[in-house]
């Protein structure tokens, strides 16, 4: 059995390209819970107050995936919108000082619970791309997103992948279209047949 995540910023289309793939390969989706977290639109409008509280939702109902994930991987192909990784690009982009540190010995406990994917699709975007999809979707509380913040978060993705010691294929999500265009999800498709 295999475990697929797609990953890369806000709005660049993982969810989108993650029912994709559960469609053309009957591998069963696992989405990351977004909307449900009480505290992400205040977030948005109040970083420095609000991160502690929207990170831990995030870390505690993606460590509950995580556990059905880990029941299941043995008995079902599975892919994710996310990986549990992610959480701590964004606690060490929103957290400091006494937060992060507790934030971090939580993560570290919770962490060697997890599994691991076989293989993550990066999709890659300028802030531009990001900023147009953003848009297009219009969650009313990602209306609040500062540039600066979405920009800080690719550099963090980008930094994450380079020191990322498991198997990833990057996507130019700029120069693709796998909505518009079937042979741009063929594409995917296809280098992800060939790195599994």
């Amino acid at each position: 059995m295999k475990y697929i995540c797609v990953e890369g910023v806000i709005g660049v289309g993982k969810t989108t390209l993650t029912r994709m793939i559960s469609q053309r390969l009957s591998f069963e989706p696992v989405l990351e819970i977004v909307e449900e977290n009480p505290f992400l639109a205040n977030f948005y409008k109040d970083r420095e107050r609000w991160a502690f509280q929207t990170q831990i939702f995030f870390l505690m109902s993606r460590y509950t995936q995580q556990n059905y994930i880990s029941k299941m991987i043995n008995q079902k192909n599975i892919v994710s919108d996310y990986t549990f990784k992610k959480d701590r690009i964004f606690a060490e982009l929103n957290l400091e000082g006494d937060q992060l540190w507790l934030y971090n010995k939580v993560f570290d406990v919770i962490e060697t619970k997890t599994v691991n994917p076989d293989i993550i699709i990066y999709l890659k975007a300028s802030i531009d791309t990001i900023l147009k999809r953003i848009e297009l979707r219009d969650r009313i509380f990602e209306r609040e997103i500062d540039i600066s913040y979405l920009e800080s978060l690719s550099d963090a993705y980008d930094n994450f992948f380079k020191t990322y010691s498991g198997k990833y294929i990057e996507v130019d999500a700029d120069s693709i279209d796998f909505v518009k265009y079937q042979e741009d999800l063929d594409f995917i498709i296809s280098k992800l047949k060939e790195a599994l």
